[in-house]
């Protein structure tokens, strides 16, 4: 293994792997901290955790545990993936996780640069954008668990750590990998530890990937991965073969958990379709009025593409937390997420679309996949996934972030995971 990547939630870390994969290099995606060697032909791993949202030293210890892993497997280079919209509160746990993995490789240079520019995320000044919009006036700021209030990187992070900040703007970017290089080498001198890069597009991010070879640790989102395999392959350390991923028949049932403005739509476009459709309510979930057997049953009765989903409003979610607990209304939406899918699975389901970052990290947990293979994208940040659950059949997933794909995504994935 060359890279190791770790993941702070599952929809980001299929992200990544899908970047990797279509750059040339052999990935897969590992649940959580492998307790067994990968197998050697394995190029690049993603450990995806479920740490974005729990207290900032779980997070460091999960973090730490999947560097040994990754060290142990020969990894030479490390990359922390977290959301292109750099979720994270102001008690954590970017900074914190990035500054623990930096003392422990004697990092320096350490790059934190979230762009994404092909979902319309970009880095200038230090600010990030989403589209038009600075981070804080995107809708993040109504996110539920993690609400982004300031779009300066910079800003935020001195909040997360005591790791000396700096940064890399456009005017170096622009120029491309010396000019890079030279202004990492110059904020360096200058104390900073964590270095946060503007990058408006994808070219950018590809000068960027260049300035980091021989780097131990990068941070940011998948975007910061595209110029990477190239660096291996100038070095003839790339097998060059291609993924053996092939689509799964059978039923395919939608679960939704985010509450994104994107999401939304998607749920939008599943009603106007006429598909059948059930609304999951926190007052249910918490309450533990909901059956995750019950509604499973009613899943699979359906002919077409059931959606399950509780994708409410920002207003809706914020009444929610204020009566039960930010806490207490996500554990519960998870818990049932994570059970209907075990009872899908259990009944034969052939393909899983899941939205939400941290549903994603729960039905991945529920159902005991140790690691998914890459397949095709389905939308930026979306790759098709395929495993197999513990004495089940194949299983076709697609693991989305809340605010990524189009209108239609639910369809299309279906259609890729059946191999269409």
């Amino acid at each position: 293994m060359l890279l190791g990547c770790i993941g702070d939630d599952f929809t980001g870390s299929s992200d990544l792997a899908n970047t990797l994969s279509k750059q040339g290099m052999r990935v897969t995606q590992f649940s959580g901290v492998p307790t067994t060697n990968a197998d050697s032909s394995v190029e690049a791993g993603v450990v995806a955790l479920k740490s974005r949202s729990i207290p900032a030293k779980d997070a460091i210890a999960q973090s730490l545990q999947a560097l040994e892993w990754l060290k142990a497997q020969g990894c030479t280079q490390f990359l922390f993936k977290y959301c292109s919209t750099f979720d994270s509160t102001a008690e954590g746990n970017i900074g914190p996780v990035a500054a623990a993995l930096a003392e422990a490789l004697g990092a320096r240079k350490v790059v934190v640069c979230p762009a994404f520019p092909g979902a319309g995320r970009t880095i200038y000044q230090g600010h990030l954008f989403v589209h038009d919009r600075l981070l804080n006036e995107s809708g993040m700021e109504h996110h539920p668990l993690n609400p982004m209030t300031d779009a300066d990187i910079r800003r935020w992070l001195a909040l997360q750590t005591d790791m000396a900040v700096g940064h890399v703007g456009f005017s170096a970017v622009r120029r491309g990998t010396a000019a890079i290089t030279e202004a990492l080498t110059r904020a360096d001198a200058e104390g900073a530890r964590l270095i946060v890069v503007d990058a408006l597009s994808d070219d950018d991010l590809m000068a960027i990937g260049t300035a980091l070879d021989g780097l131990p640790l990068l941070t940011g989102g998948s975007g910061i991965a595209m110029g990477l395999p190239a660096n291996f392959r100038r070095q003839g350390l790339l097998s060059g073969e291609g993924s053996s991923w092939q689509g799964v028949d059978g039923k395919c049932i939608v679960l939704s958990g985010s509450c994104s403005s994107a999401t939304r739509g998607q749920v939008a476009t599943h009603r106007a379709s006429g598909l059948p459709m059930r609304e999951i309510t926190a007052d249910d979930a918490v309450a533990n009025r909901l059956d995750a057997q019950e509604i499973a049953d009613w899943a699979m009765a359906q002919t077409d593409r059931p959606l399950v989903f509780s994708s409410a409003d920002p207003e809706s979610v914020r009444v929610a937390q204020d009566t039960y607990g930010r806490e207490r209304v996500a554990a519960a939406i998870e818990q049932l997420f994570a059970g209907i899918a075990r009872a899908v699975v259990a009944g034969g389901v052939g393909r899983l679309v899941v939205a939400g970052g941290e549903t994603s990290g729960a039905v991945v947990e529920g159902l005991s996949l140790t690691s998914l293979e890459i397949g095709p994208e389905i939308a930026p940040g979306a790759p098709a996934l395929r495993s197999t659950p513990p004495g089940g059949r194949p299983l076709a997933l697609a693991l989305k972030s809340g605010n990524f794909g189009g209108p239609n995504f639910f369809a299309e994935a279906d259609a890729i995971l059946r191999g269409i």
